[in-house]
Protein backbone atom coordinates (compact mmCIF):
# COMPACT_ATOMS: atom_id res chain seq x y z
CA UNK A 1 0.00 0.00 0.00
CA UNK A 2 1.18 3.28 -0.94
CA UNK A 3 3.21 5.07 1.93
CA UNK A 4 1.32 3.42 4.50
CA UNK A 5 4.47 2.49 6.76
CA UNK A 6 5.15 6.09 6.67
CA UNK A 7 2.28 7.47 7.73
CA UNK A 8 1.34 5.10 10.60
CA UNK A 9 4.84 6.07 11.81
CA UNK A 10 4.09 9.81 11.38
CA UNK A 11 1.00 9.35 13.10
CA UNK A 12 2.03 7.97 16.16
CA UNK A 13 2.38 10.25 18.72
CA UNK A 14 -0.57 11.81 20.87
CA UNK A 15 -0.43 15.33 19.33
CA UNK A 16 -2.03 16.04 15.92
CA UNK A 17 0.56 16.87 13.28
CA UNK A 18 -1.32 18.86 11.58
CA UNK A 19 -3.36 20.23 14.01
CA UNK A 20 -7.26 19.55 14.91
CA UNK A 21 -8.77 22.44 13.00
CA UNK A 22 -9.65 22.62 9.23
CA UNK A 23 -7.71 23.50 6.33
CA UNK A 24 -8.87 27.42 6.17
CA UNK A 25 -9.11 26.85 2.45
CA UNK A 26 -11.75 24.55 3.10
CA UNK A 27 -13.51 26.41 5.75
CA UNK A 28 -14.08 29.31 3.70
CA UNK A 29 -15.43 27.46 0.83
CA UNK A 30 -17.52 24.61 2.55
CA UNK A 31 -20.40 26.49 2.05
CA UNK A 32 -20.44 25.57 -1.87
CA UNK A 33 -20.22 21.54 -0.56
CA UNK A 34 -23.22 19.16 -0.19
CA UNK A 35 -22.61 15.24 0.68
CA UNK A 36 -22.27 12.78 0.74
CA UNK A 37 -18.51 14.25 1.21
CA UNK A 38 -15.89 12.16 -0.12
CA UNK A 39 -12.20 13.33 1.66
CA UNK A 40 -8.62 11.69 -0.07
CA UNK A 41 -6.35 11.57 2.15
CA UNK A 42 -7.78 12.26 5.64
CA UNK A 43 -5.17 11.48 7.47
CA UNK A 44 -6.29 12.48 11.64
CA UNK A 45 -9.31 13.76 10.48
CA UNK A 46 -9.23 17.54 11.16
CA UNK A 47 -10.98 18.47 7.78
CA UNK A 48 -13.48 15.50 8.32
CA UNK A 49 -14.91 16.42 11.47
CA UNK A 50 -14.96 19.75 10.40
CA UNK A 51 -17.61 19.15 7.63
CA UNK A 52 -19.57 17.02 10.20
CA UNK A 53 -19.83 19.63 12.41
CA UNK A 54 -21.68 21.19 9.17
CA UNK A 55 -24.02 18.16 8.90
CA UNK A 56 -22.59 16.73 5.99
CA UNK A 57 -22.41 13.07 5.60
CA UNK A 58 -18.57 12.38 5.43
CA UNK A 59 -16.28 9.11 4.44
CA UNK A 60 -12.49 10.16 5.19
CA UNK A 61 -10.06 7.39 3.32
CA UNK A 62 -6.49 7.14 4.29
CA UNK A 63 -3.42 4.74 4.46
CA UNK A 64 -3.10 5.16 7.79
CA UNK A 65 -4.49 3.38 10.20
CA UNK A 66 -3.42 5.56 12.87
CA UNK A 67 -4.36 8.50 10.95
CA UNK A 68 -8.04 7.24 10.68
CA UNK A 69 -8.33 5.98 14.43
CA UNK A 70 -6.85 9.55 15.55
CA UNK A 71 -9.62 10.95 13.36
CA UNK A 72 -12.63 8.61 14.86
CA UNK A 73 -11.16 10.35 18.64
CA UNK A 74 -11.85 13.37 16.93
CA UNK A 75 -14.95 12.74 15.71
CA UNK A 76 -16.03 11.29 19.70
CA UNK A 77 -14.70 14.48 20.89
CA UNK A 78 -16.36 16.83 18.88
CA UNK A 79 -19.81 15.21 19.27
CA UNK A 80 -20.01 13.96 15.54
CA UNK A 81 -19.86 10.86 13.38
CA UNK A 82 -17.67 10.48 10.68
CA UNK A 83 -17.03 7.49 8.57
CA UNK A 84 -13.39 6.06 7.79
CA UNK A 85 -11.72 3.49 5.44
CA UNK A 86 -8.32 2.42 5.33
CA UNK A 87 -7.67 2.37 1.47
CA UNK A 88 -4.78 2.30 -1.07
CA UNK A 89 -5.63 4.99 -3.74
CA UNK A 90 -3.63 3.50 -6.15
CA UNK A 91 -6.19 0.86 -6.07
CA UNK A 92 -9.16 2.68 -4.72
CA UNK A 93 -12.68 2.49 -6.24
CA UNK A 94 -15.24 4.85 -4.98
CA UNK A 95 -18.71 4.71 -6.39
CA UNK A 96 -19.89 6.26 -8.84
CA UNK A 97 -22.08 9.09 -9.38
CA UNK A 98 -22.26 9.21 -5.29
CA UNK A 99 -20.72 11.81 -3.87
CA UNK A 100 -21.62 15.54 -3.88
CA UNK A 101 -18.27 16.66 -3.13
CA UNK A 102 -15.11 15.42 -2.85
CA UNK A 103 -12.14 17.10 -0.85
CA UNK A 104 -8.29 16.62 -1.67
CA UNK A 105 -6.33 18.94 1.11
CA UNK A 106 -2.95 18.46 0.65
CA UNK A 107 -3.31 14.89 -0.90
CA UNK A 108 0.21 14.59 -2.49
CA UNK A 109 0.09 11.59 -4.96
CA UNK A 110 2.61 10.63 -7.80
CA UNK A 111 1.16 11.21 -11.33
CA UNK A 112 0.88 7.44 -11.74
CA UNK A 113 -1.70 6.94 -9.00
CA UNK A 114 -3.65 10.20 -10.31
CA UNK A 115 -3.91 9.49 -13.82
CA UNK A 116 -6.06 6.23 -12.05
CA UNK A 117 -7.75 7.87 -9.23
CA UNK A 118 -8.82 11.57 -10.98
CA UNK A 119 -10.81 9.63 -13.91
CA UNK A 120 -12.75 7.47 -11.30
CA UNK A 121 -13.18 10.65 -8.85
CA UNK A 122 -14.82 12.66 -11.93
CA UNK A 123 -17.51 9.43 -12.46
CA UNK A 124 -17.87 9.50 -8.69
CA UNK A 125 -19.38 12.48 -8.62
CA UNK A 126 -23.19 12.86 -8.88
CA UNK A 127 -24.10 15.60 -11.96
CA UNK A 128 -23.10 19.66 -10.27
CA UNK A 129 -21.09 17.70 -7.67
CA UNK A 130 -17.75 20.01 -6.48
CA UNK A 131 -14.03 18.81 -6.23
CA UNK A 132 -12.15 21.17 -4.10
CA UNK A 133 -8.41 20.48 -4.00
CA UNK A 134 -5.61 22.54 -1.98
CA UNK A 135 -2.31 21.10 -2.88
CA UNK A 136 1.04 22.86 -2.61
CA UNK A 137 2.61 23.81 -5.38
CA UNK A 138 5.47 22.79 -8.10
CA UNK A 139 6.85 26.43 -6.77
CA UNK A 140 7.11 25.24 -2.64
CA UNK A 141 10.02 22.99 -3.78
CA UNK A 142 11.89 25.78 -3.14
CA UNK A 143 10.59 26.72 0.63
CA UNK A 144 11.20 24.62 3.54
CA UNK A 145 7.39 24.84 5.00
CA UNK A 146 6.03 21.41 3.90
CA UNK A 147 5.26 19.20 1.18
CA UNK A 148 7.33 16.11 -0.89
CA UNK A 149 9.98 17.27 -2.29
CA UNK A 150 9.20 15.31 -5.28
CA UNK A 151 8.23 17.58 -8.23
CA UNK A 152 5.68 14.65 -9.72
CA UNK A 153 3.82 15.20 -6.56
CA UNK A 154 3.34 19.19 -6.00
CA UNK A 155 0.54 20.66 -8.63
CA UNK A 156 -0.08 22.95 -10.70
CA UNK A 157 -3.31 24.52 -12.37
CA UNK A 158 -2.19 23.26 -15.61
CA UNK A 159 -1.99 19.21 -14.20
CA UNK A 160 -5.28 19.74 -12.97
CA UNK A 161 -7.11 20.78 -16.19
CA UNK A 162 -5.49 18.18 -17.94
CA UNK A 163 -5.81 15.38 -15.56
CA UNK A 164 -9.86 16.29 -14.58
CA UNK A 165 -10.84 17.57 -17.83
CA UNK A 166 -14.83 16.54 -17.02
CA UNK A 167 -14.51 19.06 -14.75
CA UNK A 168 -15.30 22.71 -14.88
CA UNK A 169 -13.15 25.03 -13.03
CA UNK A 170 -14.80 27.96 -10.72
CA UNK A 171 -11.35 28.92 -8.89
CA UNK A 172 -8.30 27.76 -10.17
CA UNK A 173 -5.49 29.75 -8.87
CA UNK A 174 -2.01 29.22 -7.93
CA UNK A 175 -1.35 31.73 -4.82
CA UNK A 176 1.10 32.31 -1.53
CA UNK A 177 -0.34 32.00 1.88
CA UNK A 178 0.49 31.81 5.37
CA UNK A 179 -0.31 28.10 6.68
CA UNK A 180 -0.19 27.10 10.08
CA UNK A 181 -1.66 23.64 10.52
CA UNK A 182 -0.33 21.77 13.85
CA UNK A 183 3.90 21.52 13.15
CA UNK A 184 3.53 19.65 9.66
CA UNK A 185 2.87 22.38 7.59
CA UNK A 186 3.63 25.62 8.83
CA UNK A 187 4.79 29.14 7.78
CA UNK A 188 4.89 31.15 3.39
CA UNK A 189 3.81 27.87 1.22
CA UNK A 190 3.43 27.85 -2.25
CA UNK A 191 0.06 26.28 -3.18
CA UNK A 192 -2.75 25.45 -5.47
CA UNK A 193 -6.11 26.31 -4.75
CA UNK A 194 -8.93 24.87 -7.42
CA UNK A 195 -12.65 24.48 -7.17
CA UNK A 196 -14.31 22.74 -9.97
CA UNK A 197 -17.79 21.07 -10.80
CA UNK A 198 -19.05 18.37 -12.33
CA UNK A 199 -21.68 19.37 -15.03
CA UNK A 200 -24.96 18.15 -15.01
Amino acid sequence: MYNQKFWNERYTTDEYLYGTESNTFLAENAALLRGPVLSLSEGEGRNAVFLATRGLSVLGVDCSKVGLEKAQSLAKSRGVVIETEVVDLDEFQPKDNHFGSIVSISAHLPSAIRHKLYPLIEKALKPDGIFLLEAYSENQLAKNTGGPKDIDMLMTVGKLRQELPSLKPILAREIEREVSEGKGHTGMASVVQYIARKEA
